[in-house]
């Protein structure tokens, strides 16, 4: 029998098995190594606050509808960083054979029969391992974010949130030539964004304050600075958006790429967005940013980044911090639920 996870209700994680597909021509079955939890989309659902368990996405008119729920419980098999190797191959599939390397998504089960297509140019490049690819969802959400920023070299770039997505837009806007300072309540965290190429890293509350002190002054007489060129925030939390918008320039740019959930509270947009005419813009995996569709994709982001990894241009292990064995996979989801600043990726193991 196959395992997998499911959320049988808000905040109940168990593992239960299932029988495995027959796989039918051009599929592909591939055994899981690891599976990466996502700390942000992921515990929505698990928490029970995700938008799809109270309304449904209609893809067409690309809004929610108050209808019944798109998602209910229980919530089988939720999660988009997985690894594993190809055990078996359909009639009729070329390009893949038993035994690659594999990344992908299929959710947090031990096996998963899937269409060849989707797995093509998903063998993991040189120097990858089988629990660095589990980082190429993350890594493409970041990178996506560095995208939607717009950095130029020797700008002054604020990173918001420095969770396992954070931190690697960190390292992937010191690779694109900005100078970046980065806002954490963890400590921990703030540390490690140093090693990630964070000039200096603060407290949340004040930050903007601060950031504004670490830019130039506007004329020969300020005490504060112009601001940052663009702020990244990855935490979801409305009162760091709002303090992110406080931290830019006239102009500037911030990149809310964090999950927010429920109505904005803490988010004031009459103060400094109106008054800064400061740009506020969404970067959501779905897509990449418009102006760039026409040369980006969404697996670009995830391969470019992958090669990054194998490139020794971003190291990911650092980022594991727990290795939990799909039998405790409850214990895992209720370490991230309660104890968020004691984790960082946790990767499940099969």
């Amino acid at each position: 029998m196959a395992r997998v996870v499911q959320f049988t209700a808000p905040r109940q994680a168990e593992v239960v098995e299932f029988q495995p597909e027959a796989l039918p021509p051009g599929h592909v079955r591939v055994r899981t190594a690891f599976s990466g939890i996502s700390a942000g989309t992921e515990l929505t659902a698990y928490r029970g606050t995700n938008p799809y368990l109270t309304r449904t996405w209609d893809p067409e008119a690309r809004i929610f509808r108050d209808a019944e729920a798109g998602v209910a419980f229980p919530v089988v098999g939720w999660g988009y960083s997985e690894t594993g190797v190809v055990s078996e191959v359909g009639e009729g599939v070329t390009g893949l054979a038993e035994g690659d390397e594999v990344w992908g998504i299929w959710g947090h089960r031990s096996e998963a029969v899937l269409p060849a297509e989707k797995l093509l140019g998903h063998q993991l490049p040189p120097g990858v391992t089988l629990s660095s690819a589990a980082f190429a969802r993350v890594g493409a959400i970041a990178f996506n974010a560095i995208l939607s920023a717009r950095i130029n070299l020797g700008e002054l770039i604020a990173i918001f949130g420095q969770g396992v997505i954070g931190l690697l837009a960190t390292r992937l806007a010191t690779l694109s030539g900005a100078q970046v300072v980065t806002v954490d309540a963890v400590e921990s965290r703030r540390a490690m964004s140093l090693t990630y190429g964070a000039l200096t890293s603060f407290t949340p509350g004040t930050a903007a304050e601060h950031i504004r002190a670490f830019t130039p002054s506007p004329s020969s007489s300020g005490a504060e600075g112009v601001g940052a060129d663009a702020v990244i925030e990855l935490s979801g939390v409305y009162a760091a958006l709002h303090e992110a918008i406080r931290a830019v320039g006239v102009g500037g740019r911030v990149v809310a790429s964090g999950f927010y959930q429920g109505d904005g509270n803490g988010l004031r947009l009459g103060e400094e967005f109106h008054h800064n005419r400061v740009e506020l813009i969404s970067s959501q995996i779905g897509g990449v940013p418009v102006e760039l569709s026409g040369r980006w994709s969404v697996d670009r982001l995830q391969q470019t980044f992958l090669g990054l990894v194998g490139q020794g241009a971003v190291d990911v292990e650092p980022l594991i911090s727990h290795r939990v064995p799909i039998d405790n996979a409850a214990d895992a989801y209720t370490l991230l639920d309660t104890r968020p600043g004691d984790a960082l990726q946790v990767l499940l193991e099969f």
